[in-house]
């Protein structure tokens, strides 16, 4: 289930996080694995400004309990995917793109007509993920101030260090599919 989150979620997430790196490590990116999870008080902005959504699972010892999130801002008018991260436990049961639909509907609610992100190009649970999701490249000379902006701190924080895009997905296609889903 997804759903908005609330302030007991913020010290679920540092340990979703941590837990959704690793499998960097596995495939020669421990510098990815191995980088700060976002602190409650990075986490508590985006919920305040109602920007923060969860995924819960049930389980049958603890009952319902957080497995992933998503963090979204509008990144040059469009409604943009911040971070989105699942335990690796809860993979393959569709909770990312969830999330990532669940910004979109956001998006629409907000008049927005894109939903963007950026991703490492060939890690397989990001870009070649995000294509199958209907996310396509975002050619550079189209990049927005913001996006760039987006890019250069990660740049900085040494992210490009493997490949990395820019993806955009029409919202129009959000409604579409959201309109799909529920009926």
């Amino acid at each position: 289930m997804i759903r908005t989150a609330t302030i007991a979620d913020l010290t679920l997430l540092p340990a979703i996080e941590v837990a959704a790196g690793e499998p960097f490590r596995a495939i020669g990116m421990a510098a990815v694995a191995d980088d700060a999870p976002p602190t409650v008080a990075e986490l508590e902005p985006a919920l305040r400004d109602g920007r923060l959504w969860v995924a819960t699972a049930s389980d049958d010892e603890i009952g319902d309990t957080t497995v992933g999130y998503v963090i979204s801002d509008v990144v040059d008018g469009c409604a943009h995917v911040e971070q989105v991260s699942v335990d690796p436990r809860w993979a393959g049961r569709r909770l990312g793109s969830e999330l990532i639909d669940e910004v979109g509907r956001w998006g629409v609610r907000s008049g927005l007509r894109w939903l963007t992100l950026t991703t490492f190009a060939d890690v397989p649970w990001n870009g070649p993920y995000y294509r199958r999701l209907g996310f396509e490249p975002i050619p550079d000379a189209e990049l927005g101030q913001q996006l760039r902006a987006v890019r250069a701190r990660e740049a900085a924080h040494g992210l490009d260090a493997w490949p990395r895009i820019a993806m955009r997905r029409a919202l129009d296609r959000q409604a579409t599919r959201s309109r799909t889903a529920t009926t």
